[in-house]
């Protein structure tokens, strides 16, 4: 069925200009709405301006415009039914074979902070409603959401004179989702603002929850080769886990927003790990790198250069570093890039690699590393939003983890009060231990992770295996646990090995004990009054 009328409204011009012209080259006539109209005629494109289809003029600022029954009803009538064609017949209507629609932008507006007043204007009506009427009637009607949809449109249409019905039922498959994405994050922003003055139903979360994602890649598999995997980004920037406000007030940079630089595609446990690595290093101001193997730091370091850096947190723990994950939070140079390639690496991700950088990469054995960029990382904190676990039959939802030592109330527990240097290592200890699976140990000795202890089942074992990793350099390192001692011998087995401080949350019915036992270590103690549990 050729395509002979199409109505062109769109709020992003990108693109417009060139799928009009292919329209008009293929005979079709051009109906369009007051900007949209105006861009093509500037252009040269012959349109038909839609109020001389309605036969009434765009009222209240442009808040009503295609909400007229010759739009709606040229665009939902069913081609060959013949009471339809009737209707169309009476009231003098033509149909219209193409709607090309792209919404007013709510999203950049929600991301740029706007004010109320701002928002509700960039709540788009009419757009919504032509996609929806053009993607339910997709039989007979092609409907355009995105101008990146156009050019393999046009191509079509060039090459068969009409738009094939896989292609029409997959654009309105698009459509709908884009609908879709925009009500929730026009919903998010109300339930944020409700959740912000009280909506006198004592609820912090919506009634209810939608999530909308949109499909990044296919992955080679899952977590092994037996499962099938692939990746989502969430669909715009509203309130959600990865769109929290950055320095800019645009969204924060994520392995979903990072640039692929070279190496091959991502695993899926390449994400995984990239996530985990990224969302530890942007914590620190000073100059840091993390190294993550399966989901845990296993090497964290502060320094004056970024080399510097980066082996102090590698030979934290070398023999976990070979085959993991780096994170950088400064860009990488050629010196950085030298020590990178001495260890083989699955990918690194830092905010640029310079040209010398990429040129030592490239030549290295390690030629087959992943590297990713993000941009700058903005200032350093962990950021707010809500976390989602699923569970079968259901969703756990809860707000991130982003409270720091800043808002714990430190109280020193011990006779002995840390040194200046336990003071540093024990801060930087509970910012990576927060990071780690509980139960969660860390120990640090001059703003490096000497050793870990992760998602062990009793706390006293996660301090013996620290202890283990970390040998001879525990003498004089400072111990963090995420969450409070239940007995004695979590203290006792770190003294052993020769922790001189602690900081840990407090709290435990056996407080006395656990004191006591550093007290008779010698070792000062810090308790938080907060804990950062991470199964």
């Amino acid at each position: 069925m050729k395509i002979r009328r199409a109505l062109l409204s769109v709020a992003d011009k990108t693109g417009v200009v060139p799928l009009a012209r292919g329209l008009v080259e293929a005979g079709c006539e051009i109906i369009s709405t007051g900007g949209t109209a105006r861009t093509l005629r500037d252009a040269g494109v012959p349109v038909t301006a839609l109020e001389t289809v309605t036969g009434f003029p765009e009222i209240l600022g442009g808040r009503v415009k295609t909400l007229h029954p010759a739009v709606h009803g040229g665009v939902l009538a069913v081609r060959g039914d013949d009471a339809h064609a009737a209707d169309l017949s009476r009231h003098g209507i033509l149909p219209i074979d193409l709607v090309a629609v792209t919404l007013y932008p709510f999203e950049a507006a929600l991301a740029r902070g706007s004010d109320e007043a701002t928002l509700i204007e960039e709540i788009d009506i009419g757009g919504v409603t032509l996609l929806r009427a053009a993607a339910k009637n997709f039989r007979d009607v092609v409907v355009l959401s995105d101008p990146a949809q156009y050019a393999a449109v046009l191509e079509e249409i060039r090459r068969t004179r009409t738009v094939g019905p896989d292609t029409r039922r997959r654009l309105a498959r698009e459509a709908f989702a884009r609908t879709g994405s925009y009500d929730r994050a026009i919903t998010g922003w109300f339930d944020g603002a409700a959740a912000s003055a009280g909506d006198g139903e004592g609820q912090s979360f919506p009634a209810s929850l939608s999530l909308s994602f949109e499909k990044m890649a296919e992955l080679r598999y899952g977590e092994n080769p037996h499962q099938r995997g692939a990746f989502y980004r969430e669909a715009g920037p509203g309130p959600s886990a990865s769109a929290a406000p950055g320095s800019d007030g645009g969204v924060v940079p994520s392995i979903a927003s990072a640039r692929r630089l070279a190496g091959k595609e991502l695993s899926y446990n390449n994400i995984y790990d990239l996530d985990a690595a990224l969302e530890l290093v942007r914590e620190f101001a000073e100059t840091a790198a993390v190294v993550v193997k399966h989901g845990i730091p296993c090497g964290v370091a502060l320094a004056g250069t970024v080399r510097e850096a980066y082996l102090r947190a590698r030979d934290g723990d070398p023999v976990s570093a070979f085959g993991g994950i780096v994170a950088l939070n400064r860009p990488a140079d050629a010196e950085t890039a030298e020590a990178l390639g001495e260890t083989f690496l699955e990918a690194v991700i830092a905010p640029a690699f310079d040209e010398d950088a990429l040129g030592v990469l490239s030549r290295k054995k390690s030629a087959r590393v992943r590297l990713l960029e993000t941009g700058p990382l903005g200032p350093a904190r962990p950021y707010a939003g809500i976390d989602w676990r699923r569970v079968r039959g259901g969703l756990l939802v809860q707000d991130r983890d982003a409270l720091d030592l800043a808002e714990a109330e430190l109280k020193v527990v011990t006779a002995r009060t840390p040194t200046d240097r336990e003071w540093a290592d024990l801060r930087f200890a509970w910012t990576v231990c927060r990071h780690v699976r509980s139960n969660a140990i860390v120990f640090a000795r001059d703003s490096r992770v000497v050793g870990v202890g992760a998602g062990q089942p009793n706390r006293v074992e996660s301090v013996r295996i620290a202890g283990r990793v970390a040998g001879d350099r525990a003498a004089g390192a400072c111990m963090a646990s995420e969450a409070f001692f239940p007995f004695a011998d979590g203290v006792e087995a770190a003294a052993a090995v020769g922790i001189t401080a602690v900081i840990q949350p407090g709290g435990s019915r056996r407080d006395p004990e656990v004191i006591a036992a550093a007290e008779a270590a010698g070792m000062a103690m810090v308790t938080t009054g907060i804990r950062h549990f991470r199964h």
